[in-house]
């Protein structure tokens, strides 16, 4: 099977569809709600001083209404779902974060901290999917050294450090997060410390008391990556996948929750590859999915299993992620994309030093200087790689 070729991926909008069981007039309920709670902390004098600009920035946006692409905030379908499981105490920190993680790279705003941070548990994987770095046997290989679990003790350290300066969190990156050994304590450990942890994971090895752990931590999203509705496409595209195992654990998911947890606030979403428009398509994954979960989509593909191969292309725009993202895989070494799956890229290792540092140091700023100097034609795999 051949990939389609991708042009530019944009970070910002690399959603190809989300279709929801919310009412659509969610968004403008969220919106109106948002405003109101904004203006009331500003009449009573509560908006705290570290969100005051932003929050003041985020208000003036959602009265104004820009239109999508402009450098103004939005409450999309995204946004409204995660902020009605929210109180109202929490709003604000919630759109203040978001504003960071949306309208920061944009306008190539550094502050403290990543706005997000990717956490791997686990490097290794299950599945060769065809579009994944998991199909680079010179990266899969246990004699690589890239394949590992994170220890339980590195993982606390993380989180430590983040805990009220990092709202959004994903647990995944190169690997499948649940065959980490520690999966279950990691979750426990995060309990009420995030307004926005997500776990990217395949669902081939998710158990009951995966499940439990996951609901009774309250987890914001589970995203559960499927690409199609039937076989063969679904293992031609998720290779060692079996989609009657997928489907009988995503039921599972879906009995437990409708039992033990009918209060959950955990979004469930079933989230596929766009990769051939002639044989996907949203309808038959709504169809399939949609009693189950949440949430079906399709992300937008980008050739991430070819990055050392790829020709150099003519992009100088900078990456957004260099502002937006940070990842730490499952060894402490810190990377600033997980394009470059192999961090030919080095930042660094919170095993030496701490995220903030990492986030701000000198290696860090040069890369984007470069970026934004359009000097990413330079760097190696940066000048391969379509995101921006």
């Amino acid at each position: 099977m051949d990939l389609k070729k991708s042009s530019v991926y944009k970070l910002s909008d690399s959603f190809n569809c989300l279709s929801s069981k919310k009412e659509s007039s969610l968004v403008n309920v969220q919106r109106n709600m948002a405003i109101k709670i904004i203006q009331k902390a500003i009449k009573e004098g509560t908006l705290e001083k570290e969100y005051s600009d932003v929050i003041r920035s985020v208000l003036e946006d959602l009265k104004n209404l820009q239109e999508k692409g402009q450098y103004g905030f939005q409450i999309t379908t995204y946004e409204a779902e995660e902020m009605e499981n929210l109180t109202n105490d929490q709003i604000i920190r919630y759109l203040f974060h978001r504003y960071r993680y949306l309208i920061y790279p944009i306008k190539k705003i550094l502050d403290n901290y990543p706005p997000c941070l990717q956490i791997e548990p686990a490097s290794i994987c299950n599945f060769r999917c065809r579009f994944c770095y998991q199909s680079d046997q010179s990266f899969n290989r246990k004699s690589s050294g890239f394949m590992g679990t994170m220890t339980l003790e590195r993982f606390k350290k993380i989180i430590d450090q983040i805990e009220n300066h990092v709202e959004f969190v994903t647990l995944a990156s190169r690997g499948e997060p649940l065959l980490a050994g520690d999966f279950i304590p990691m979750i426990e450990y995060t309990k009420g410390k995030f307004l926005g942890l997500k776990i990217n994971t395949n669902a081939s090895v998710l158990t009951e008391k995966h499940i439990h752990a996951i609901l009774s931590s309250e987890v914001q999203t589970l995203v559960i990556s499927a690409d199609a509705t039937e076989e063969p496409l679904y293992s031609q595209f998720r290779v060692n996948g079996n989609l009657k195992k997928i489907l009988r654990n995503v039921e599972r998911l879906h009995d437990i929750r409708e039992k033990y947890y009918p209060d959950a606030k955990t979004i469930t979403r079933v989230s596929g590859v766009m990769i051939d428009p002639e044989k996907q398509d949203i309808d038959s994954m709504r169809s399939f999915w949609g009693s189950l979960v949440d949430q079906v989509s399709f992300v937008k593909y980008s050739p991430w299993e070819k990055i050392y191969q790829a020709d150099p292309n003519s992009i100088s725009t900078s990456c957004s992620d260099l502002w937006r993202r940070m990842f730490v895989w499952y060894d402490g070494k810190v990377s600033p994309c997980d394009n470059d799956y192999k961090s030919t890229v080095k930042i660094g290792s919170i095993d030496e030093t701490t995220i903030s540092e990492l986030w701000k140091s000198q290696r860090y700023q040069d890369l984007r200087g470069q970026h934004l100097n359009a000097d990413r034609c330079l760097l190696d795999p940066c000048k391969r790689c379509t995101v921006t």
